[in-house]
């Protein structure tokens, strides 16, 4: 077979450019019809951004050079104090978030068919990440639900798919992914797997980026299935698309698992049940009898329909919609406890600023089932909420909860998201999962 000649292949990728053995980031914005603009940064701050650090803060810009000025979603250069360009990403006018690094320059020319490409990134970004979860065994036979792309740990910073079986959900929670919904979609869509895509864009988050809730409406809904059914470690659960988050909370799936390997002959109480994930893989581990708790009467009939799924007798797993609070002081009046207990609460602290009053949540609710834990058994108890995971208060808040409970408590496991969920080091603000198994005597 005839080789096509390098010089050629250059041609084509970069025909404007000269074939040079190394082509700049300038060089490739210089080659654009349209100029692009520079977002130059303050002295000093450009090596949190040279060492990864995708998010560039309003507060390290030093100036914008382009006229007109760039527009929210447009490329732009990011620049040291000197201009030269140190990479590139993608612009927000609104947010605390000016810029989303997308690439770097010593990658840029390395790796040049993706510069100031957003097609031809978001292809190469979402490959990377089918291949990675391939490389973790997922999709498999026994489990077809899970994250097939987590922002700035696959370096897509707004960016989430999860995919259930034949359906992905793509949460969007940046201005830029809104403006690049076709492709991403496109993208999606060419997964073997993947029939179906549902949009879920996040309205709360989104405003901050300046985007208005009325330009959220699909132009052209996709016939997309409101509910779908999964398969997670061999237990099938039932999703509702309405639901919380994306509809299923695929970062516990290790953490699940785990509950089935300590739950045989025990009895187990799952505290803010959700769909039942805790105490299905308790019954299936072997649990002699499981009690589910939440408030929320759309997630107790999924749990219960989940139960039926998979052939669990009712009479060993039950699920109870009540206030967590009340039933643990209902059951400690009563003089029950448990075996193993889990907390799976809500996210208590949403921002930092309301840290510092949830932190009292958090020490009440694990008190109680401190409380409620027999004296040798287990309790896992989990914080969703990344201000709490990130201020490393945690484990000092389950210290003052046991002291409060007259217990004393043990480390024996701490976890985080499943490895589907990965994290980026130079962007810590991504961990927001804590699950912390602890034995209480």
């Amino acid at each position: 077979m005839q080789q096509i000649p390098a010089r050629l292949i250059k041609s084509l990728s970069f025909s404007s450019i000269p074939a040079t053995t190394t082509t700049t980031l300038q060089e490739i914005a210089s080659s654009r019809p349209k100029g692009l603009a520079k977002v130059v940064l303050k002295k000093g701050k450009t090596q949190l951004f040279k060492d990864g650090s995708p998010m560039v803060y309003s507060g390290a810009v030093d100036r914008i050079i382009g006229r007109p000025p760039p527009r929210t979603g447009d490329i732009v250069l990011v620049a040291d104090g000197t201009e030269k360009p140190i990479g590139w990403g993608l612009y927000n006018s609104v947010s605390m978030f000016c810029v989303r690094l997308m690439q770097l320059e010593e990658e840029a020319t390395r790796d040049p068919l993706c510069v100031l490409n957003m097609e031809k990134l978001l292809e190469a970004r979402i490959d990377a990440a089918r291949e990675l979860r391939k490389s973790l065994g997922l999709p498999s036979a026994n489990t077809n639900a899970y994250r097939l792309v987590n922002s700035e740990g696959d370096r897509l910073s707004g960016l989430i798919v999860d995919v259930f079986g034949d359906l992905a959900v793509i949460a969007s929670s940046a201005a830029w992914v809104e403006k690049y919904k076709q492709e991403i979609e496109a993208c999606i869509s060419r997964i073997d797997e993947i029939n179906h895509v549902n949009w879920r864009p996040s309205i709360e988050i989104l405003k901050e980026e300046g985007i208005n809730s009325s330009d959220l409406k699909e132009v052209h809904p996709s016939a997309c299935p409101e509910r779908t059914k999964v398969t997670e470690n061999g237990i099938f659960y039932a999703i509702s698309l309405e639901g919380q988050k994306t509809g299923f909370y695929a970062d516990q799936r290790e953490n699940r698992q785990f509950i089935s390997t300590i739950s045989d002959g025990q009895k187990v109480l799952d505290i803010c049940c959700y769909s039942g994930g805790f105490a299905l893989n308790a019954a299936r581990g072997g649990a002699l009898n499981v009690t589910g708790v939440d408030t929320s009467l759309p997630a107790l009939e999924l749990a219960r329909e989940n139960m039926v799924l998979n052939n669990m007798d009712p009479g060993r797993i039950s699920f109870l919609r009540e206030d967590a609070i009340e039933f643990m002081k209902g059951a400690l009046a009563k003089n029950e406890s448990w075996d193993v207990v889990i907390v799976d609460p809500p996210k208590l602290a949403p921002r930092r600023k309301v840290l510092k009053s949830a932190l009292g949540m958090y020490r009440t609710l694990n008190s109680l089932a401190m409380q409620l834990t027999r004296r040798g058994g287990l309790l896992m108890t989990c914080s969703c909420s990344g201000a709490m995971t990130q201020s490393g208060m945690f484990l000092p808040t389950l210290q003052g909860a046991a002291s409060m409970a007259g217990r004393k408590i043990t480390v024996l496991r701490q976890a985080g998201a499943a490895c589907d969920h990965p994290i980026d080091p130079s962007y810590p603000e991504g961990t927001y999962l804590s699950n912390i198994l602890l034995r209480v005597l």
